[in-house]
């Protein structure tokens, strides 16, 4: 799953491509106007982005969007085919280069590419309680299963959150709580993510100690 920004001023076609993303488990942000995408500059992982706009270019808006994110991908759309065209988009940062009508099949076969190429890893979206893996797939969490994962978020790939911080974080006592209930929680999470893509949670116990997690989350 990826946060994708759309830029483009024709409505209809805005919407349809909001829409057939968006069933592909992505983050679909909309604009219409470079105006209107500056303000989702922060936290893009990718840009489709129209060439021309009503007040301006869609490669000033890679330009922008690579300044915030430099690995961020870049698709540009344009009903304009000349080869001179495409040279610009490319030279001005595109990862591809769509020509209108866009096959929404092909368009989402480019998305895939170029976030495999960048590596999309964890993602923690704390407004929503939702972990979303590298491969697209996303589980909601409860309050503690987000506690467990924002310690995780805030620790390097490998290190290990302990059970006495962990407990301090759900604001219990250390010496009154159960900590069944944390391995409980733990195994919940790794069945829940196992049953829902076929997968395995990076998410280890350390015996003894706590847990680690063997990827970087970032936290959104």
């Amino acid at each position: 799953m990826a946060r994708i920004a759309l830029l483009e001023d024709e409505i209809a076609l805005r919407e349809e491509m909001a829409v057939f993303l968006g069933k592909r488990g992505h983050v679909i942000l909309q604009a219409g106007t470079l105006a209107e995408f500056w303000p989702l500059l922060p936290g893009i992982d990718l840009g489709i982005l129209d060439l021309m706009l009503p007040d301006g270019s869609g490669v000033e808006a890679a330009a922008r969007l690579h300044h915030f994110n430099p690995r961020a991908g870049i698709i540009l759309l344009t009903a304009r085919s000349a080869l001179e065209d495409k040279l610009v988009g490319l030279e001005g940062g595109a990862d591809q280069y769509l020509v209108k009508p866009v096959r929404f099949l092909e368009l989402a076969a480019f998305v895939d590419a170029l976030l495999r190429r960048m590596g999309a890893g964890w993602r923690l979206e704390i407004l929503h309680h939702r972990l979303l893996g590298p491969e697209g797939f996303g589980m909601e969490l409860n309050t503690h299963e987000l506690t467990l994962f924002e310690l995780l978020a805030g620790t390097p790939p490998g290190q290990i959150v302990t059970r006495r911080a962990l407990i301090a974080a759900f604001g219990e006592a250390w010496l009154d709580y159960d900590e069944r209930r944390i391995n409980t929680l733990v195994s919940r999470l790794r069945r829940r993510w196992r049953e829902g893509c076929d997968q395995e949670l990076p998410l280890k116990t350390e015996r003894g100690a706590g847990f680690s997690f063997g990827g970087t989350i970032q936290r959104s």
